[in-house]
């Protein structure tokens, strides 16, 4: 004859182990999966991200993710997009447009580079997510606002969020260089200094030009250069700026 179970309540007879209650399980939902796989991104890089390594952490099995996910390509797309929604999104100004531009241009690259390589995902991705087309509507505003016509702004925003993928999936790249528990700005202070003797070692009759500007091209730190390039970017989107071209 089974032995009873205690009611609720009671207390565990002698010679018995108290049951332990089972832990609450949280509801599985897209929200909470992509969550999920954005813990994992930032702690191990993109690459880790895959639908079983989610589950696992979800506690379930990866057929469970199906449901709520149709395969790694959607779920890296809803990471990205979720990234995007710590984006801020400035107000239109036309007579500070280039500036608004460069700071929101400055404001993705904080977000994307502080959620490791997460802007793999955006190269080559044309954006369908809700907070992807938010920071897309505003990019466009500003040139818009600023007078930029309708063709050159739509080419512009691709050439834009071209250079900020790339400047934040180089800089992955560099700072994964980093050996573990070293400062990254003094390795790379050494690391591109090896490059600097090198290029200054180079035969000049050779290189006559690169060897004259050694100093030049490895000066500018990784911020130097960025905002030469997103400056360079943004006189050349302003240089089309037509008078009385406006939204419409």
């Amino acid at each position: 004859m089974p032995t009873a179970r205690p009611e609720p309540g009671m207390p565990t007879p002698p010679g018995r182990r108290p049951r332990k209650a089972a832990a609450p399980r949280r509801p599985l939902t897209q929200e909470a999966i992509v969550e999920t796989a954005i813990r994992v991104l930032d702690a191990e890089g993109l690459e880790a991200v895959t639908m079983r390594r989610v589950a696992q952490e979800l506690g379930t099995g990866p057929a469970s993710l199906y449901a709520h996910v149709s395969g790694k390509d959607e779920l890296r797309e809803l990471m990205l997009d979720r990234v995007a929604a710590d984006i801020m999104l400035p107000v239109p100004d036309p007579e500070r447009w280039q500036e608004q531009l460069k700071d929101l241009a400055r404001e993705i690259r904080r977000v994307y580079v502080s959620h490791r390589d997460i802007a793999m995902v955006s190269m080559g991705l044309i954006p369908t997510g809700p907070h992807l087309l938010d920071v897309a509507e505003a990019q466009l505003a500003l040139m818009r606002a600023g007078g930029v016509p309708k063709k050159i702004a739509a080419m512009a925003v691709d050439t834009l969020g071209m250079f900020l993928d790339a400047d934040a999936v180089e800089g992955t790249i560099y700072y994964a260089k980093t050996p573990a528990g070293e400062d990254p700005h003094a390795f790379f202070e050494e690391y591109f200094g090896q490059f600097k003797e090198y290029f200054a070692a180079l035969p000049a009759d050779r290189y006559p030009v690169l060897t004259g500007m050694v100093k030049e091209l490895t000066d500018a730190d990784d911020d130097g250069r960025f905002e030469f390039g997103l400056d360079l970017i943004v006189r050349g989107i302003a240089s089309y700026v037509e008078d009385g071209e406006r939204p419409g």
